[in-house]
């Protein structure tokens, strides 16, 4: 019966990522919205995330990967690495704004939901997610294209 209780739990954090709270949690939702499998994730990561490992992080049971690993996790999954850097506890979400943008003027808001009244499905966020990913790719660090 529990193995049904975590099944609806997991199909209900798919369809809003952005209320989960823990990292396990976070992932489990990410793979869940991309339709991938455990193993699926470990090829993709060129076997650098293993199966077993992945499912010990989305059980909750490793809360602090390296780095390394969350990388590998946020290319597979076309994630902000900063996202899963933060869930991790690495840094926080006040450490990712540059000292200018506090100290004053144009304050950006890089992380405002966007889409919050939009009702969008997982497959569309997802998709959203990617095109945001692929923009990214062709942007230079100074911002232009």
């Amino acid at each position: 019966m529990a193995k049904k209780k975590s099944a609806s739990s997991s199909q209900s954090e798919a369809a809003a990522p952005a209320d989960i709270q823990t990292l396990g949690e976070y992932l489990a939702a990410i793979r869940g919205v991309r339709r991938m499998t455990l193993r699926e994730v470990e090829e993709a990561t060129g076997n650098e995330v293993s199966n077993a490992y992945l499912s010990q992080l989305e059980k909750n049971k490793i809360t602090r990967p390296s780095p390394n690993i969350l990388h590998a996790l946020a290319q597979v999954y076309v994630i902000p690495y900063d996202t899963l850097m933060e869930k991790a506890g690495y840094i926080s979400p006040s450490s990712s704004v540059p000292d200018a943008l506090r100290s004053g003027a144009a304050v950006r808001h890089g992380r405002a939901a966007t889409f919050t009244d939009a009702n969008l499905t997982p497959e569309e966020e997802a998709s959203l997610l990617e095109y945001l990913a692929f923009l990214r790719t062709r942007r230079g660090k100074d911002g232009k294209t």
